[in-house]
């Protein structure tokens, strides 16, 4: 498994000159092209950062077998974009720029442009995509209920003197004006398609391309766009555990009924504006199905073949618990039990309170600015760090955890070889390539090193080089010695 985060910048400049999204693209990346003579590195806990189409910073995490690896990795991204920040800002006042940076981990800005937070499983070549297309829309169509960002509708997701920058493609939403209310989804109103090769023009639910980074002959790439950018650690663990357990059912063969929405795109906003769960969807067969009733079924489905298979990992019971309490939740209208563990919940619960508190109006631009606040990555600044802090956003994980996955890969997956290379050359002031499958010294074009098995987690190839390097920097040759960092 693996998410891929795209941020959206602002900078707030007041009293001073202005910088363009690209000047501050450039400023956040100078060290990363200064090391990595490019501004497309892969770093030391094995993921990928990059400035991707926009002048906008990504955040690929590394490949990862395990739920907690996996939330793991990508909060480590959040601090390696604020060690960016900082950095930057050095540089910046250096230059005589007095203004600000933020990141926030959202998807959508002021301007109407979106921006993803998209999902990679790694699937058996043998499952067939129809089958796995067509029982996997619906389940992601009605999974905002449970993992969903939140976001204030009918107001300004932008703050100070300009909108975000970041976005994948064009501006998107849905017709017309709407009431001022509270959805589930950010994302929801920008997707255009169920199933597409495209990501930027038209933003599809399911992306099409087939691109393994592993043996073709067994395995296949799973490209999940439609989902929203999470700050919550628990939203996370439901988000990626019940998805993963709907895989394993597809692949397993299990019946799943036909679900298949006559038109998915009307679906997908209708069950990110009703915050009951209960807006009928047509199905393509004829009849209806609200978005609870088909995560209701889903969740059924998902219990009985842990009950009959055994789960698969220790936070299947944690993720299985979060899931029903969440739509029991949305059934009954009553958001206290999941107002601390769900994104959009924890959101609703504070905007809620602050603008009963203030006499507020939901399109207030008070509440807009918060909105997007809940979302900045710098811990002292952003409102989600700041409840998080006091206890109103609830963790599975700790900070050791997260800090240690700032440096070192995962170590149960191939990328804790590509995080020792890296390291090792860097150690050695080698230049090197490296991608998800390959590891290149530059001057040593033959030995490169291809690792086409996600879990390969060592390679004698990979110690002899290490030690060569290590040889050659008049060190002594002992490979289990260099830890990645």
């Amino acid at each position: 498994m693996g998410v891929e985060t795209e941020f959206g910048v602002h900078y707030s400049h007041p009293g001073s000159r202005p910088l363009t999204p690209e000047e501050v693209a450039r400023y956040l990346f100078r060290p990363v092209v200064e090391w990595g003579r490019s501004s497309n590195v892969f770093v030391t806990n094995g993921s990928r950062l990059y400035l991707d189409v926009g002048s906008h910073p990504e955040y690929a995490t590394a490949e990862c077998s395990t739920l907690d690896e996996l939330v793991a990795v990508d909060k480590a991204g959040e601090r390696v974009m604020q060690e960016l920040i900082d950095e930057a800002t050095g540089h910046m006042r250096a230059d005589g720029f007095t203004g600000t940076i933020y990141l926030y981990k959202n998807n959508a800005d002021s301007a109407g442009n979106s921006y993803g937070s998209h999902e990679n499983y790694l699937l058996n070549r043998r499952t067939e995509f129809r089958r796995l297309s067509e029982a996997l829309i619906p389940f992601l169509i009605s999974r905002q209920l449970v993992s969903g960002a939140g976001k204030a509708i009918g107001t300004r997701s932008g703050a100070g003197d300009g909108g975000l920058h970041g976005a994948d493609g064009t501006a998107g939403g849905t017709p017309g004006t709407p009431e001022p209310h509270f959805a589930f989804s950010q994302r929801a109103d920008h997707v255009m398609e169920g199933i597409s090769s495209a990501t930027t023009r038209s933003r599809p639910i399911i992306n099409t391309r087939d691109e393994p980074h592993a043996d073709a002959a067994e395995y296949r790439r799973l490209h999940v766009i439609v989902g929203d950018s999470n700050m919550s650690e628990t939203t996370q663990l439901v988000r990626f555990g019940a998805t993963d357990l709907l895989l394993r059912m597809i692949e397993a063969g299990t019946p799943l009924g036909d679900h298949q929405l006559a038109n998915p795109i009307r679906a997908i906003r209708q069950v990110s504006h009703d915050l009951t769960g209960t807006a009928q969807l047509e199905l393509r067969n004829g009849g209806h199905r609200s978005a609870l009733q088909l995560q209701r079924h889903y969740l059924e489905q998902a219990t009985a073949f842990v009950r009959d298979h055994g789960p698969h990992h220790d936070r299947v019971p944690a993720v299985l618990d979060l899931w029903e309490r969440t739509l029991d939740a949305v059934e009954s209208g009553d958001y206290s039990r999941i107002d601390t563990e769900i994104d959009w919940a924890i959101k609703h619960r504070f905007l809620s309170r602050y603008a009963a508190k203030n006499s507020l109006d939901w399109d207030a631009p008070r509440i807009a600015q918060l909105d997007l606040s809940y979302h900045d990555i710098t811990p002292q600044r952003g409102l989600f760090s700041l409840l998080q802090s006091r206890g109103a956003a609830a963790r599975f994980l700790d900070d050791a955890a997260i800090e240690d996955a700032v440096d070192n890969p995962p170590p149960s997956t191939r990328a804790t070889l590509r995080g020792r290379f890296i390291r090792a050359a860097r150690d050695a002031g080698q230049t090197y390539s490296v991608d998800w499958t390959h590891l290149k010294l530059n001057d040593r074009p033959l030995q490169a090193i291809s690792i086409k098995d996600p879990f390969q987690t060592e390679s004698d190839r990979l110690d002899a080089l290490i030690g060569h390097l290590r040889h050659a920097a008049g060190e002594e040759s002992d490979p289990s010695s260099v830890h990645p960092v």
